[in-house]
């Protein structure tokens, strides 16, 4: 039986056509779609369809705690199916909630998100209810095998209230926000410098109730592979000995002999060996400095995905998934042209705005468009033309299909930090996601 349709706008469709065509209220797709502005759709632009099966009608004093004592439904369950309670807003008598939708779902997997200390509350709120992992961005490391700290308090309690596993991420960015090659030659030349650093993770992790640790450390000179696999392998039998467990962060590669400094120190068999789990950052094709194109093209996941899975088992990974696009303006010039990155709703946004149509590319399975905008002052009028890529509910369900397909461990996105409501939508009709709640 379907449990979900994702429907892409055509010319002269409204939000109550729609509704008719399938037999769901305007309000409910509304609703569950957070559409900011349902009378003024965009040709191209997704809308999820959901199918309830079974409801309940709030009454007088009902609490979601009760509503679940009563339906035997637990509450995150609630929150899941009705992602409305995850926006600040009270429940009222009369409203609608959902208990279970129509549809078989795919199957159990685990969700880890990203996030920076400073995230939102109610960014937190909204998310929360759909992670097994939450990954706190991050720690910094010294050369002599010292910690830079986070103000993470906040989020670990966060996560813990909602049965989430927090993450400590270990990362070598310097103060300017950059990977730090120097900084982790130095760590990796010094192996009293490796124990130092252990022992000062190890601390913090246990001392602020962490689950695990996130080691993200990028751009490793070549000749340190195989010593950040030793490291690493250090590192998780010490987690493991306490408990904890060891992810670790590694490069899109496709192959064991790619070249460039942000490859050649992942060495995938040694990494997936040395760790509990691994997380592919299968994204950033389209990025801040390069050309127009998607920021995560399946057909590109795909080769990274296959090539990971002749190195670490498949129970291990966890496949990455962009949380953001990026608006070019054209022409592109390569070293001086920078993309602006933007959330996938604010690209929806802009597409209204300036009245254009959103694409699907097929072999990408992603959406796209471009538009013009005017640049105006006393002094100059031009127009501009942009290119914007970004993801839709349909490029999100290529992509949880995907690690369905290959029987991976779970997704993880880059980044929490932005609304993305139909994300949560499509993924919550495919799994049930693990929690300890």
């Amino acid at each position: 039986m379907i449990n979900i349709v994702i429907h892409r706008v055509a010319e002269g469709e409204t939000i109550y056509s729609i509704s008719a065509e399938y037999g769901i209220s305007a309000e409910r797709i509304i609703q569950d779609n957070r559409l900011q502005n349902p009378d003024s759709l965009v040709v191209g632009q997704t809308i999820v369809i959901l199918f309830p099966l079974e409801t309940y009608t709030v009454a007088e004093g009902d609490t979601l705690e009760k509503i679940s004592e009563k339906t035997g439904v637990p509450v995150l369950t609630l929150r899941r199916n009705n992602p409305v309670l995850n926006t600040g807003l009270f429940i009222y008598p009369g409203q609608t909630l959902v208990l279970e939708y129509t549809g078989r779902k795919l199957g159990n997997i685990d969700v880890l998100g990203y996030a920076y200390t400073y995230i939102e509350d109610y960014l937190l709120a909204q998310t929360m209810p759909f992670l097994t992992y939450m990954n706190i961005f991050s720690y910094g490391i010294t050369p002599s095998g010292g910690l830079i700290p986070a103000d993470d308090e906040r989020i670990i309690a966060y996560a813990k209230e909602y049965g989430v596993k927090p993450i400590l991420v270990l990362t070598s960015l310097n103060k300017y926000g950059v990977f730090s090659s120097e900084t982790v030659s130095l760590l990796l030349a010094d192996k009293s410098a490796q124990d130092r650093l252990i022992e000062n993770v190890s601390a913090v992790l246990n001392s602020k109730g962490y689950y695990g640790l996130d080691v993200d450390i990028e751009f490793i000179e070549p000749q340190y592979a195989e010593e950040y696999a030793a490291f690493l392998g250090r590192l998780r039998i010490r987690l493991n000995s306490m408990g904890m467990v060891l992810f670790t962060a590694l490069a899109p590669k496709i192959s064991a002999d790619q070249t460039g400094l942000l490859y050649e120190g992942h060495n995938y068999r040694l990494l997936g060996e040395a760790s509990d789990y691994v997380f592919l950052m299968t994204y950033e094709w389209g990025y801040t400095y390069g050309p127009p194109m998607a920021v995560a093209p399946i057909n590109n996941v795909k080769r990274v995905v296959d090539y990971a899975l002749t190195e670490i088992p498949a129970e291990k990974i966890f496949m990455g998934i962009p949380n953001y696009g990026y608006d070019w303006s054209l022409p592109y010039i390569s070293g001086e042209s920078k993309a602006e990155s933007i959330s996938n709703v604010r690209a929806v946004q802009t597409a209204e705005v300036f009245n254009a149509e959103i694409l699907y590319d097929i072999t990408a399975q992603s959406p796209h468009f471009n538009y013009f905008s005017s640049n105006i002052s006393p002094l100059v009028s031009a127009v501009n033309e942009h290119e914007v890529w970004f993801e839709d509910a349909e490029s999100i369900r290529k992509k949880l299909e995907l690690l369905n397909e290959n029987n991976l461990r779970g997704g993880g996105y880059w980044n929490l930090m932005r609304q993305f409501p139909q994300n949560w939508l499509v993924l919550n009709s495919l799994f049930n996601i693990n929690n300890d709640s």
